[in-house]
């Protein structure tokens, strides 16, 4: 439980350099004089250097072990947020914000989902849930504080301050770290009526990256990552589009409201489908999930147009759409075995990079081609 609730904590810290990230975009625009699409590189480079490195942060934490690697990944959060706060040019803000925090976030993530692996092999789904439910929510507690400091202090005091408080939790959190001890399968099964899961043999990158199964996980996660990316970044289009932008649900306005409940139903569907996953199995559990997101987006379609339905759908949507973060590294560890989980699943992870950069811009070509005035107009807009 306490490599649970260290590896939870861990990966709080390093949810918010995404998470938090637009907060800082009209301050960054107003200081170093750049356009939105300019600053926005940052972040692309942030998610993309999150997942291009984790083949490579893999191995390293399989070789050091886990608490290592969370230790550096939170140097070099605190590293990158005290550069971004003294950029005084683009690349310094790409280098620092963008690569830095991108390999941080990637290092912490990686270690503690190989981590959850080999400590909660009978609940394994469950395990890597709350970890990513961790990452998912973390950002809840630094929201309101960073945007007052924003207001009261300006922008290079509020990443200075806040970037070393998070990089000394996640370096605290990684000194109580441990490789989970040889047999635990076996032994906590017997302890918790419960059976082994990991495989029989345990298989290494090299020959993992060999199998047609592994490639298979590998277009799937990148399908549904490609997905549920596409909606995250076009939330306020369809807002718009819908008509709803401007909505009030019960009293707020729909969009930000349903922004809201995205982020949480975000995480909580991580522990939730990982639990189902340890009692019905990882594939039923997928074709569940996936046919409810499939589902939502269809409810778009139909009912997006009411206000109230657009926030209930939204959330519907993310709530089908983030458990692949739990479901994916426990199916990849339940048939490949924990010896290398960490490693394995560091290539698993470069499926992340590549719905990103497919999700947002297929999501643009199919809002020019298929939005209000043009041969394929969506219901509500005629």
């Amino acid at each position: 439980m306490r490599q649970l609730v260290l590896c939870t904590i861990a990966m709080m810290a390093i949810s918010s350099p995404q998470y938090v990230w637009t907060l800082f975009v009209k301050p960054l625009e107003a200081r170093l004089g750049l356009g939105l699409a300019q600053v926005q590189v940052t972040f692309s480079l942030l998610v993309l250097f999150q997942s291009l490195c984790s083949p490579f942060q893999g191995f390293v934490g399989e070789k050091l072990g886990p608490r290592r690697l969370v230790f550096a990944g939170g140097l070099f959060l605190a590293a990158s947020w005290l550069g971004a706060a003294r950029a005084a040019s683009p690349l310094a803000l790409y280098l620092t914000y963008g690569v830095s925090g991108g390999i941080a976030t990637g290092a912490v993530y990686i270690a503690a989902i190989g981590l959850m692996a080999n400590w909660f092999p009978d609940r394994r789904g469950l395990a890597m849930g709350i970890v990513a439910a961790g990452y998912g929510c973390g950002a809840i507690f630094t929201t309101g504080p960073i945007a007052m400091m924003l207001g009261g202090r300006g922008l290079t005091h509020t990443l200075a301050l806040v970037g070393v408080a998070l990089g000394a939790v996640a370096c605290m959190s990684a000194l109580g770290l441990a490789r989970a001890p040889a047999g635990l399968d076996a032994a906590l099964a017997g302890e918790r009526g419960g059976h082994p899961t990991a495989a029989v043999v345990n298989v290494s990158p090299a020959q993992m990256l060999k199998t047609q199964l592994f490639w298979l996980l590998f277009a799937m996660m990148s399908m549904m990552c490609a997905g549920g990316l596409m909606i995250v970044s076009q939330m306020a289009v369809f807002a718009a589009d819908l008509g709803v932008a401007a909505a009030q649900v019960l009293g707020f306005s729909a969009l930000p409201l349903a922004l809201s409940i995205d982020r949480v139903a975000n995480g909580l569907t991580r522990p939730a489908f990982g639990w189902l996953s340890d009692r019905i199995g990882r594939e039923n559990t997928m074709a569940l999930a996936f046919s409810f997101e499939a589902l939502a987006v269809a409810l778009f379609w139909v009912y997006g147009g009411q206000p109230l339905l657009f926030v209930a759908i939204s959330g519907f949507a993310f709530f089908a759409w983030g458990e692949i973060f739990s479901l994916f590294p426990a199916l990849l560890t339940d048939i490949f075995g924990t010896a290398h989980a960490t490693a394995n699943y560091g290539f698993l992870y470069l499926s992340f990079g590549v719905g990103s950069l497919i999700g947002a811009p297929l999501s643009g070509l199919i809002r020019e081609r298929s939005g209000p005035g043009s041969r394929f107009s969506l219901p509500w807009s005629h």
